[in-house]
């Protein structure tokens, strides 16, 4: 049997990928590229229109002056030199965009990008266009409502592209502002200004040594009145920050999510760090219900400032080296117009009430080191208005917005889970299963599919374990819920049912296909069988595409989403057949050959399928009944398996079934099933002779 060595050679093969895998060199690591001296005229009359001429890349973030009249009118940067910024993918990303004097973006272009979703499938008039469309951004304003795309004087994002649209804008808004605040365009005082910019790796151990973070541990005795109870330890133990300066959010954060959390808040705001241990919750438990923090405060001079929990956002993982573990973590957000100034002294004030007297107060005091200080701008006639901020992270704010595609995606994978887990009583009903089924892959195909976006697709897969093996942030997997939650129920259902529970109800494309053949069917399109031998020889094709893709992912990311268009699944679903000829061609002929062989693309040629087919050998049940008489006395279930992944013996392929549970109808009918024929038969010839008759059956016909 070809399956079983085919299986054993395919797992030997995959682990050897994975051993070269590991030394390969990263593709697309976030390294800066070497630094230009000029940008090109082409790219300067995109980014700043009417610039006469451009002075060379210098200063920190490096930008480029632009004139006018030999008057300076603003600055031309890089989003990549200045910022680092990468994509959705992981991959680095690179726009070259302007500002004027005024605090507006002048104009974008898009250098350089690796989005899956942007490289094919979205035509480059229209990507063009859209990052042309930044031009008369303001990125003085500080509400996260009038920053966020579609809302007023910002474009709207790409249809099918909206997470890498996202990303664009934070990468431009970022940049743009850190070099606007460099030149003096914002953020000036006469006092110095705050380095923002400025980034030096920094483990945890190198932040609290140069003061960038404080650290305290409060005790019992050093409560006012002691405490009544004992207590072993600290009773709390805490380390506080400036969490603004890059140097300080990036190295806390990491670089992605850094970005996303000055793109989300406002040019002036602030940011602090907090994290503790120990028996105290610095957090408590009030501001679930009040939206204020209770236990804590910040105290500059003769100000108090509240943290809200709008302003809130937690921390579940420090990217620092050496950084402990904490009870807990969290970012608060200081508006601008809270009047909190970095450059001075402050204290967090921490009211802790553990059988004392009376509450205690304690403050810890933190001052900015020096070297996160610059003297002030020249031209200070420019600062920026102040305004509230919201401080979410982009991954957070397109899940809010996405609460009702949540909602609706979250019913389906319900449902799909009772079918699954009453799988019994669902197919000893067969008209309720056909319309169960049929509506099911309908809403896969129209809402999951064409309506949401949501198809899985090989690419992902490589750039999962593209990212495990560079710089793993699950926020570029947050960032589009659908997708996640559909690989996260894939990941599960992996392990209970194999791939079927994917390819067989909720892959699009392969809803598609069936409904396709359903309609060629019913209209008495002739079927076409492969014979078995040969049928089991062209399954190897899809799990070779995978290993190609696979090896190729090694060298190139972009070379992959350029082989993975052997997947019809961004023609004919994520942009619903509006491309270029040859990419439509090339489904359509496809479909066709779904209406003779059902489901030929799954079988063949589906490097996605390959990909689920591994680990699923490690599925932990079998839901799928058999008898001893399947294969050798009957092959009923063989002959109408719609992808033909009954074997000749009467075994179930796993790595083929897409666990339709048109076999278990077969398996539990008493008119079809030639064991249950002959039950049948025994027990109404029993009570044809109890009944006094002459002993035969009333259905005296044959098995089919």
């Amino acid at each position: 049997m070809i399956s079983t060595s085919f299986a054993i050679r395919l797992g030997i093969i995959s682990a050897l990928l994975c051993a070269g895998f590991s030394f390969a060199a990263p593709v697309g690591a976030a390294e800066i590229e070497p630094a230009e001296a000029r940008f090109p005229n082409a790219l300067v009359e995109t980014a700043f229109p009417g610039a006469a001429r451009t002075d060379v890349i210098s200063g920190s973030p490096p930008a480029a002056a632009a004139y006018r009249d030999e008057r300076l009118a603003g600055y031309v940067f890089s989003t990549r030199a200045v910022g680092r910024s990468v994509g959705f993918s992981g991959n680095p990303i690179d726009i070259v965009a302007g500002i004027d004097l005024s605090g507006r973006v002048t104009g974008a272009f898009l250098r350089r990008h690796n989005e899956p979703i942007l490289v094919i499938g979205i035509a480059d008039t229209r990507l063009r266009s859209y990052v042309q469309s930044f031009a008369g951004l303001d990125i003085r304003t500080n509400r996260l409502a009038e920053t966020a795309p579609g809302k007023k004087g910002v474009p709207d994002a790409i249809s099918g592209a909206s997470i890498s649209s996202a990303v664009i804008f934070d990468a431009i808004l970022t940049s743009a502002r850190s070099v606007a605040r460099s030149r003096g365009i914002i953020g000036t005082s006469r006092g110095g200004r705050l380095n923002r910019e400025a980034y030096a790796p920094a483990g945890w151990s190198d932040l609290v040594a140069d003061g960038s973070l404080i650290f305290k541990k409060i005790t019992a005795d050093a409560l006012a009145d002691g405490a009544a109870i004992r207590v072993e330890g600290a009773v709390a133990s805490l380390y506080v920050g400036l969490a603004t300066p890059r140097r300080i959010g990036e190295n806390l954060l990491g670089q992605a999510e850094y970005q996303r959390l000055t793109a989300s808040i406002g040019a002036n705001d602030n940011t602090i760090f907090i994290a503790g241990t120990g028996l105290w919750s610095f957090k408590g438990t009030l501001y679930a219900r009040t939206g204020v923090f209770d236990r804590i405060q910040i105290l500059q001079g003769e100000r108090t400032i509240r943290l809200l929990r709008e302003h809130y956002r937690n921390v579940e993982r420090l990217a620092a080296d050496g950084a402990p573990e904490f009870r807990e973590a969290g970012l608060f957000t200081l508006p601008a117009d809270s009047g909190f100034d970095p450059l001075k002294p402050w204290r967090l004030s921490l009211l802790i009430d553990i059988g004392t007297a009376r509450p205690s107060a304690v403050d810890v005091s933190y001052a900015l080191p020096d070297f996160y200080r610059l003297p002030a701008a020249a031209d200070t006639a420019r600062s920026a208005p102040t305004a509230s901020a919201d401080g979410q992270p982009l991954w957070q704010r397109i899940w809010v917005e996405r609460t009702g595609r949540i909602a609706i995606l979250s019913a389906m994978l319900l449902i799909l889970s009772g079918i699954l887990v009453f799988q019994s009583a669902l197919v000893r009903r067969y008209r309720l299963y056909r319309a169960v089924r049929l509506a099911f892959l309908g809403a896969t195909l129209l809402w999951l599919g064409w309506y949401a976006g949501a198809q899985l697709s090989v690419v992902n897969v490589l750039t999962f374990a593209h990212s495990l093996l560079t710089n793993f942030h699950w926020e570029f997997f947050l960032v589009d819920p659908l997708i996640f939650i559909l690989w996260s129920y894939v990941a599960m259902t992996l392990l209970f049912w194999g791939r079927g529970v994917f390819c067989g109800w909720l892959c699009p494309f392969g809803a598609l296909q069936e409904l396709i053949n359903e309609t060629a069917r019913k209209l008495r399109v002739p079927q076409l069988r492969v014979p078995f031998g040969l049928h089991e020889r062209l399954w190897p094709i899809k799990y070779i595409l995978f290993l190609g893709l696979f090896a190729l992912s090694l060298h190139s990311m972009t070379n992959v989403i350029f082989g993975a268009e052997v997947e019809p699944f961004k023609t004919a679903i994520t942009l619903k057949f509006m491309r270029t000829w040859p990419f439509v061609l090339y489904a359509v002929a496809l479909l066709l050959a779904g209406l003779f062989i059902e489901r030929f693309f799954c079988r063949y040629l589906c490097p996605l399928g390959a990909a689920l087919a591994i680990p699923a050998r490690l599925r932990m049940f079998e839901w799928l009944k058999r008898r001893h008489q399947c294969g050798s006395e009957c092959n009923i279930c063989a002959q109408r398996c719609t992808v033909q992944a009954i074997h000749p013996d009467g075994s179930i392929n796993p790595n083929e079934c897409i666990h339709c549970l048109n076999c278990q109808t077969l398996y539990v009918d008493d008119k079809t099933c030639p064991p249950l024929v002959m039950r049948r038969r025994r027990r109404e010839a029993r009570l044809a002779l109890s009944a006094g008759g002459d002993g035969l059956p009333a259905d005296r016909s044959t098995p089919a």
